[in-house]
């Protein structure tokens, strides 16, 4: 399988701590991977030294087996990065089609004339409809983001990566906060991405993860304590160790 995001021994340390040691993770095209450890093990700085939002201390990030390691976000984007963040970053009083069209058109190259506004664009705007209708949100296009619940901001943020073409989508914890019968709908929009599109999830709703992966990692204190099939995860005993706080018998 081809390799789309790797990295090798990444290392970030502030002063004595050590909050990402010397990680060897790879993803692979139209991977369904999730990444999961106790509060603390270092999930979102892991994903925060992937997107270049933070600097490794050492080690390499690689995108489609390029070296990105010191190049900034914006480039990575570039090179097909996508992804949403643990609390959502809306545009709270705009409506749900301006929230996506203005990643469709940063993509396009045409946001600084968004303005007029993003709907009057029709290239953009039916691009923007269509990343609605995918996640089974196409209906609340009208809608200004304070009047959704928040399970459907969780996918309008989901659309907005989605219109910046990634060829890896990373999630953060895209359940969070949303009630369980509205994280439903968070798993059926995943189920309907493009399947060659590569996507890790890091999650807390171990229902979710193990409806969804194909593949777990799972990341305690800043290492990479196993990796395998969810049903190699449910099995070992580490995890439930570390994870679901059992103890040996």
């Amino acid at each position: 399988m081809s390799t789309v995001l790797e990295t090798r021994s990444l290392c970030k340390s502030f002063g004595a701590l050590t909050v990402a040691d010397h990680i060897n993770f790879q993803l692979h095209v139209g991977s369904r991977h999730a990444l999961i450890g106790p509060n603390g093990a270092g999930k979102t700085t892991f994903v925060n030294l992937l997107t270049g939002r933070l600097s490794p201390t050492s080690g390499k990030v690689l995108i489609g087996g390029q070296d990105v390691t010191t190049q900034p976000q914006a480039e990575r984007v570039r090179r097909g990065l996508g992804r949403t963040f643990q609390i959502n970053t809306l545009f709270k009083q705009m409506s749900v089609l301006d929230n996506v069209a203005l990643g469709v058109a940063e993509r396009l190259g045409v946001a600084q004339r968004m303005w007029q506004p993003a709907r009057t664009l029709k290239a953009v705007r039916d691009e923007a409809m269509s990343l609605l209708e995918l996640l089974g949100i196409k209906a609340d296009a009208a809608s200004r983001i304070t009047d959704l619940p928040y399970g459907k901001q969780r996918l309008v943020e989901i659309a907005i990566a989605l219109g910046l073409q990634p060829k890896v989508l990373l999630l953060d914890e895209p359940a969070a906060g949303v009630p369980s019968m509205e994280s439903e709908r968070i798993l059926q929009a995943l189920d309907a991405l493009p399947v060659d599109m590569a996507i890790l999830i890091i999650e807390h709703d171990m229902d979710l993860v193990f409806r969804f992966a194909k593949r777990i990692t799972v990341l305690v204190q800043g290492e990479v304590l196993c990796e395998g099939t969810p049903t190699e995860i449910a099995a070992d005993k580490r995890v439930h160790q570390v994870y679901l706080g059992e103890q040996n018998e």
